[in-house]
């Protein structure tokens, strides 16, 4: 196992939070405010209490997945570099879309919110593992 490369963890925990204000803002956030209304999910907490949440999560995020990597290894990765994508699109895809489809379907949450929250992570992580990729 190699060491886990910080200075990727955190440029990988910025690169989602800027995934995350393009497609909460311009890409996708009139149709989720239609979603949820004005008085629904986003007017519960604070912009900056929202920012500092994500931005926390994210990281905890990152560096599990800058384990992930240190754990295949520089040697493993340097000839297939594919499997940045790969483990990260596999992680976003596998667990957590799959568990937030679960939560969203006991929760009566619509398919659109569901599909638009889902792209979100599947982006964010992909983003995530190029960012390894570059500063591996």
């Amino acid at each position: 196992m190699g060491p886990v490369n910080w200075l990727a963890v955190l440029a990988a925990t910025l690169a989602a939070m800027a995934v995350s204000a393009l497609w909460y803002g311009p890409l996708f956030g009139r149709a989720k405010l239609a979603e949820v209304g004005p008085g629904g999910l986003g007017a519960r907490t604070s912009p900056a209490r929202t920012w500092a949440l994500t931005g926390v999560l994210l990281l905890v995020t990152a560096t599990m997945m800058g384990h992930m990597f240190a754990r295949v290894g520089p040697a493993t990765l340097a000839v297939k570099p594919w499997l940045y994508f790969m483990m990260a699109g596999g992680l976003a895809g596998a667990f957590v879309i799959p568990a937030l489809w679960i939560s969203y379907t006991h929760q009566r949450i619509s398919t659109r919110l569901a599909l638009i929250d889902a792209g979100f992570w599947m982006v964010a992580y992909l983003a995530m593992g190029l960012v390894f990729k570059i500063l591996g």
